[in-house]
């Protein structure tokens, strides 16, 4: 039993990077790319200079996208200071609420995430910077009663391609009742975090590449309550979107 343990908390330790890859140009000359780091439910975990040169070594990332629940009640300011710190140096970073991260205080997390040059992403989209045929919208935690998906959308037509980023999954239907994304990333379920065989408490994460559109529902890279897992390892990913010259030239027209 004891080793059973062991083997649950180093697995939870891994550090795994997981690729994805995804074109929504057909019939477009492919030769404009845009790579995508997205780490969520980070909770207690240290960022550490491994996971940092692991990404670097993989690709030039061009955004940088924290999933919600960066932390939770208990986690020093410092630690969290530190991790946003250093995901910072991977590229321009953007941030939704998790239901957690408002427990060391709203105020606090704000400041932490704009002095390392992040944004929140309060109901809002922003274009994606180097890529102008492309924005990023997101949305507040239902825990927050702040989720405004209206607001969310408002100017997301003036982009040809738009990356929809919520903490809770649940919200990709709603989203999708108004308006098609061309990729929607969430977390907050861990994979279950600790599964037999194929039974969890919640659904393991999944990517989904359908005509040209992508859903990635994260496992995480934390833990919350235990820092065990079993048969859903932690992660975060690259996501490296391929586009066509001629959706480029569309967007200056």
């Amino acid at each position: 039993m004891i080793g059973f343990l062991i083997y649950m908390f180093m697995s939870a330790r891994r550090r795994n990077v997981v690729y994805h890859n995804m074109d929504v140009s057909p019939g477009c000359r492919v030769d404009k790319k845009m790579s995508v780091f997205f780490i969520s439910d980070i909770h207690r975990r240290k960022i550490d200079d491994k996971l940092l040169a692991k990404v670097q070594s993989a690709h030039e990332i061009d955004i940088v996208i924290i999933g919600g629940d960066l932390a939770e009640r208990g986690v020093p300011l410092m630690r969290i200071a530190e991790n946003i710190r250093k995901l910072a140096q991977l590229g321009p970073l953007f941030y939704v609420w998790g239901n957690n991260d408002r427990e060391v205080g709203e105020e606090e997390m704000r400041e932490l995430i704009t002095r390392y040059g992040g944004k929140i992403l309060d109901n809002e989209s922003v274009a994606v910077p180097g890529h102008p045929c492309w924005g990023i919208a997101g949305t507040d935690d239902p825990s927050s009663l702040n989720v405004d998906i209206d607001s969310t959308l408002r100017f997301v037509n003036q982009y040809d391609n738009v990356i929809l980023v919520t903490h809770t999954p649940s919200l990709f239907r709603k989203v999708e009742q108004l308006y098609e994304p061309r990729l929607m990333l969430a977390g907050h379920t861990h994979g279950g975090q600790i599964r037999i065989g194929k039974y969890g408490l919640q659904d393991k994460g999944t990517f989904r590449l359908k005509k040209g559109r992508a859903k990635l529902i994260s496992n995480g890279y934390g833990t919350s309550t235990l820092p065990l897992r079993l048969g859903a390892a932690p992660e975060c990913h690259i996501i490296v979107v391929n586009y066509g010259e001629s959706v480029v030239k569309e967007c200056f027209n």
